[in-house]
C-alpha cells in the first residue's frame, strides 16, 4: 500500500506543469487529497500505510514493568514489493516542500451518504442501518483503537461530513496549513522523529455499514457496504 499511495502522490508531485506554479495556487497552501479504492473494502485496512510513506516512519509499542505504554519510532528508508522499490518519506522528497499537507479519509464512501441521508430523515421507514468499526481510544495508555457499534438513527447518533478526515501536515512545507481552517478533523504532525496528533472526541479509523431491509417477504437479503 505505501507503493500504491506513493505512485499517485509522486505523479502529482512531478506533474509537467507543477500545481504550485499555477496563478491561482502560487504562494498559497497546497493540499493533496487521496483515497484508496483499489479493491472492495480496502479502506478498512489500508490507511496505516499512508503515514508510513508520508513521514518515512512507523511506531512500535510495548508496556514497561509498571504497565505504562512505551512508544518507539522507527525510520523507514524504502518500501519494496514484487521487486519494485521506492524511497519512503514523501514529505522529504525534492519539491515536496510545495505540498502543504495530504488529506485522507477512510469514510468517504457511498455508505457515508447513506448514513448522512438517514440522519437527515430520508430513506424508507423499514430500513435499519448499523455501523461498526474501530475509533481512536483517547486513553493515553491505550495502544489499540476502540471498537464501536451504533445504529444510524436520528436521535441515537450523529455524524458530520468532516468525521473521519485526517490531515497530515508537511514538516517542511513552504506554506503550512493552519489547523484552525479545519477545526473538526484529525491533524497529524511530524515532530522530533515522531507523529504527533490531535483528534476529535470521536474519530473512526475504519468501519462497515450494514443496511437491513426489514420485511416479511421470504428471500429478501441484507446488504453490507
Amino acid at each position: 500500500m505505501p507503493i500504491k499511495f506513493g505512485s499517485a502522490l509522486y505523479s502529482k508531485l512531478n506533474r509537467k506543469t507543477p500545481y504550485w506554479t499555477l496563478p491561482n495556487v502560487a504562494n498559497h497552501p497546497l493540499v493533496f487529497a487521496i483515497a484508496d479504492f483499489h479493491e472492495p473494502q480496502s479502506m478498512t485496512w489500508s490507511s496505516s500505510a499512508l503515514f508510513k510513506y508520508l513521514y518515512g516512519a512507523e511506531h512500535e509499542f510495548a508496556y514497561d514493568e509498571h504497565g505504562q505504554l512505551i512508544i518507539s519510532a522507527l525510520k523507514i528508508e524504502n518500501h519494496e514489493y514484487n521487486g519494485k522499490v521506492i524511497p519512503s518519506g514523501f514529505f522529504f522528497l525534492p519539491g515536496a516542500e510545495n505540498v502543504s499537507a495530504v488529506l485522507f479519509s477512510s469514510s468517504g464512501t457511498l455508505s457515508k451518504f447513506n448514513r448522512m441521508g438517514r440522519l437527515a430523515g430520508f430513506g424508507i421507514p423499514n430500513l435499519r442501518i448499523i455501523r461498526s468499526g474501530v475509533c481512536h481510544h483517547h486513553d493515553p495508555n491505550a495502544a489499540l483503537p476502540r471498537p464501536f457499534v451504533r445504529e444510524v438513527e436520528p436521535g441515537k447518533c450523529s455524524e458530520t461530513w468532516a468525521e473521519g478526515l485526517s490531515m497530515y501536515h508537511n514538516p517542511n512545507a513552504k506554506y503550512p496549513v493552519a489547523s484552525a481552517m479545519f477545526p473538526s478533523i484529525a491533524h497529524h504532525w511530524f515532530k522530533d522523529g515522531q507523529i504527533v496528533s490531535t483528534l476529535p472526541e470521536f474519530h473512526p479509523y475504519s468501519s462497515m455499514t450494514l443496511n437491513l431491509h426489514i420485511t416479511d417477504k421470504p428471500g429478501d437479503n441484507q446488504h453490507v457496504a
